[in-house]
């Protein structure tokens, strides 16, 4: 089993990674660290473009999980999905066999989240395991 974090080094995912990795270290599970961010619906090599840039974002955004996790002990794996933010996690907790996702928020109203389709508002929904949503510190 593992513990899954979609993480884009936003304040509440930066929040959202102290939780994880306590849970990791709880549980004695690894850490999947997943950063997901699709390409517009670009062609040719505009897309290659957008993907790559995708990719060398995703690394340096989780270049500082790894870190952190290495430091409390906690193994980890790196996906970087060509994914929605939602479902880049899950399905990342799928082929690891999650026991949790873990995601941070913005300090968005539900209201607002539910209007404006938030990731973890979706995750929620569209999950099928737990799903640790973390506020951001205020």
């Amino acid at each position: 089993m593992s513990v899954v974090l979609g993480y884009d080094e936003s304040p509440g995912a930066v929040r959202a990674l102290r939780a994880a990795i306590e849970v990791s270290v709880a549980f004695a599970e690894p850490l999947v660290l997943v950063y997901g961010a699709a390409a517009p619906g670009a062609v040719g090599e505009e897309n290659r473009a957008h993907h790559e840039a995708i990719r060398q974002a995703g690394h340096i955004a989780l270049d500082h999980a790894v870190r952190a996790a290495d430091e409390a002990g906690v193994p980890t794996t790196v996906e970087i999905l060509d994914q929605r933010p939602a479902q880049a996690p899950i399905d990342a907790a799928s082929r690891h066999g999650a026991r949790l996702i873990v995601v941070g928020t913005w300090g968005e109203s539900p209201m607002r989240g539910a209007l404006l389709g938030s990731t973890p508002h979706k995750l929620l929904h569209l999950s099928s395991i737990p799903v640790l949503c973390v506020p951001t510190e205020q």
